[in-house]
Formats: C-alpha cells, sequence, structure tokens
C-alpha cells in the first residue's frame, strides 16, 4: 500500500504532545518502553513469527527511528479478550511496567454498539492517562475484513472525547479490499487476523502517523529536562467529565496468590508457574465433582468471573450464585460451542450494583462424567 492509503486511515487527530514529548526523550538517548494491549490480533496470532506482528513492527520502527535511545518491547496481547479484562488487567500486565508509550486494540473483540464496552473502553482510556508518568497513548482499531465490522462506533466517541491520536483500518486497509484493489485472501485467511503482509498495513498505518509525529519532535529537538524531573504541563489534565459512567476505572483483577476463598469445599489451587502473559489457565482454581463449592468476599460496584470453556467435551457445568441468593443462579457452563481452542471466558456477574461488600459462590452442578475439569480463573471486581 502506499503512503496515501495509510494516511487514510487516522481518524482522530487528537493531542499528540505526550508522543511528541516520549519522542524527544527518546532523541535524547533515554530508556523507554513501548507496550501493546489488545486481543488476539496484538497478540501476534495468524503472523508466521513473532517479529511478523504489527506491535513488534512498530515496536521495530521505534528502535529503527531513534537509534540514541533504548527502547524495550512489552506485548500484553491476549487472544478473545475485551477491554472489560483488559482495564482489569491493565495495571498488573502493563502499567506495572511504567510504558512510555501505549497502544490499545480491543475493536474487534468488544462488542458493536454496546454501552458496557463503551464504558470499560472509556474506563480503560482513562486509568491510562491518569498513570503519574503520564504516558503516551494511542488508539488502534482493527477490522473484520468480511464485512467491516467492528466496535468504533463506541470507541471512536472515547478517542475524541480525550484527544487521543487514533488510526482505523476501515478507511484504510478495508477500505482497499472493498473496493477490489487489495484481494482479501492476501492479507487474512480467516476475514480477521492478518497474515505476515496483513500485520504488515497495520503497522504501516500506525507508523505512517508516528513518522508524522517523529517530524514534530525532531523541529523541536531532545528534551532538555531528560533524565530529569518530568514536565508538568499536561494539557490532557485534568480529564473531560466521562461520557459513560466509567465505573471499571478501578476495577482489580483476584488470581489465586491476590485472593483467599472464605469457604472452600472441593476447588484445588493451581500453583503452576504462568509462562507469559497470553499463558492464562494458571494461578486459578480447578474443580470436577458435583457438589464441590467454592466462596469468595469481593468488594466494589461491578463484579464477574473468568472461566475456561474448553474444546474438550463434556466438561463441568457450575452456577454462580451472587450474596447467597440461591434462586437467581448464573450458569457457568465449561463447554465451549467454537472449535478454534479453549476460551477465556468472562460472565458479568453484577454491573452498577451497590457499592460494598458482596459474596460469590460457585458450586459444580453437573459434572462431566470424564477427567476434565471446571477451571476458574479470576474475579474481578471494583
Amino acid at each position: 500500500m502506499d503512503e496515501t492509503t495509510y494516511r487514510e486511515g487516522l481518524t482522530v487527530a487528537g493531542d499528540d504532545s505526550r508522543i511528541v514529548k516520549c519522542m524527544q526523550r527518546a532523541l535524547a538517548g533515554e530508556k523507554l518502553t513501548v507496550a501493546f494491549l489488545g486481543g488476539s490480533i496484538t497478540q501476534g496470532c495468524l503472523a508466521s513469527e513473532p517479529k511478523l506482528c504489527y506491535a513488534y513492527r512498530t515496536y521495530d520502527w521505534w528502535e529503527r527511528s531513534f537509534p540514541e535511545a533504548e527502547i524495550s518491547y512489552w506485548n500484553a496481547g491476549i487472544g478473545a479478550t475485551t477491554s472489560h479484562l483488559g482495564v482489569a488487567r491493565l495495571q498488573e500486565d502493563v502499567l506495572s511496567q511504567r510504558p512510555d508509550f501505549v497502544i490499545v486494540e480491543f475493536s474487534v473483540n468488544d462488542e458493536d454498539e454496546s454501552p458496557h464496552f463503551k464504558e470499560t473502553y472509556e474506563s480503560l482510556v482513562r486509568r491510562i492517562l491518569l498513570a503519574p508518568w503520564k504516558p503516551a497513548l494511542m488508539l488502534v482499531h482493527n477490522v473484520r475484513y468480511d464485512d467491516g465490522g467492528n466496535a468504533e462506533a463506541i470507541h471512536r466517541p472515547v478517542g475524541e472525547r480525550y484527544r487521543v491520536p487514533s488510526v482505523s483500518m476501515k478507511p484504510s486497509i478495508y477500505a482497499m479490499v472493498a473496493q477490489g484493489r487489495i484481494e482479501k485472501r492476501s492479507i487474512t485467511q480467516d476475514d480477521l487476523h492478518p497474515n505476515d503482509l496483513g500485520h504488515e498495513y497495520v503497522a504501516g498505518v500506525i507508523t505512517t502517523f508516528l513518522e508524522d509525529v517523529r517530524k514534530k519532535a525532531l523541529m523541536l529537538g531532545a528534551d532538555a529536562n531528560a533524565g530529569g524531573e518530568a514536565d508538568p504541563s499536561d494539557s490532557f489534565l485534568p480529564l473531560p467529565i466521562p461520557l459513560t459512567r466509567s465505573s471499571y476505572e478501578n476495577v482489580t483483577r483476584y488470581r489465586n496468590y491476590q485472593i483467599s476463598p472464605v469457604e472452600n469445599d472441593g476447588f484445588k489451587q493451581d500453583n503452576t508457574p504462568q509462562q507469559a502473559i497470553a499463558d492464562c489457565f494458571k494461578r486459578g482454581w480447578k474443580a470436577s465433582d458435583l457438589g464441590d463449592r467454592i466462596k469468595f468476599r469481593v468488594r466494589g460496584e461491578n463484579i464477574a468471573v473468568q472461566y475456561r470453556k474448553t474444546v474438550r467435551k463434556p466438561a463441568p457445568v457450575a452456577t454462580l450464585y451472587l450474596d447467597g441468593d440461591r434462586s437467581r443462579g448464573i450458569t457457568l457452563d465449561a463447554n465451549f460451542t467454537e472449535d478454534w481452542g479453549d476460551c477465556l471466558y468472562l460472565q458479568t456477574v453484577l454491573e452498577h450494583g451497590n457499592l460494598a461488600d458482596h459474596t460469590v459462590e460457585i458450586e459444580i452442578t453437573e459434572e462431566s462424567g470424564n477427567a476434565e475439569c471446571f477451571y476458574l480463573v479470576s474475579l474481578i471486581a471494583g
């Protein structure tokens, strides 16, 4: 694709001052971390090797563009996950690395026109912008190449509200596919995940914008305050009034080393070490037998649980009871109806409820009849 087509992807020019500042620090030879948070496309699904995914290609652009700097790469993509999990794991998986530049990508994972995902996405954006060291943020909107669908209708207003630079594959790469100027199968095998060439194009849309920002940074020169106190001026702060309730800004994800059950009868703690961020089914709890139950106490107005839906069927079915109300059980069916692999499934339990202590009880109500277990990955509350 040519540069003109790449430029069509800029949907929100926004305020690039944080990115400029980050690049000035790079020109001054500072150590920087570029981080990526998103779903399977960010993780690099269908790229033939990790270094050919769009995230690594974007990091490579930073390295080549700022040879004076020492730049680290941090990829926090997890396939089939949404901005709901993104905001819940943001602190542990991303902000703990104190990234200087962050890309967020959830537009083919969040549901279109969903108030819930508009709120979790806005909460995620606000939480990054409010980080004390003021990281630069960029929003990326991928697309489904069969119909051009994505959640941009709810994500773009968030980018506009906070003036966060945003790029989209819909008016750029997908437009070329829709016009017949790019053969769809040359860039994706499943109409969703880019192949190596598709990842190259996605990175091209991102880095074309970044190259324009780099020219601004070059004109301003290296940051005179590099290595010293951060510039207190920040045009992003204070943040504007949220578009939604933004009640997910303070949610926390709890795994078995972060919370203990108040009652447990039959669930076993899994202490297998987690090898990578996307190595999801570790550090949870598992059970198999009818009547096995576990109870937690958490505080929040929003509560969710994560569990594994598996392709190895039949698997157990559990029922969740909130605050002891056994008349309103929520079914947690571990049998996955699709066949692409096990799914890290997130079930909302309470949204915009009373900000108070709540109990979450999970009981196995249908056993599998084979060796497959029910795997509880985490609780999310806040």
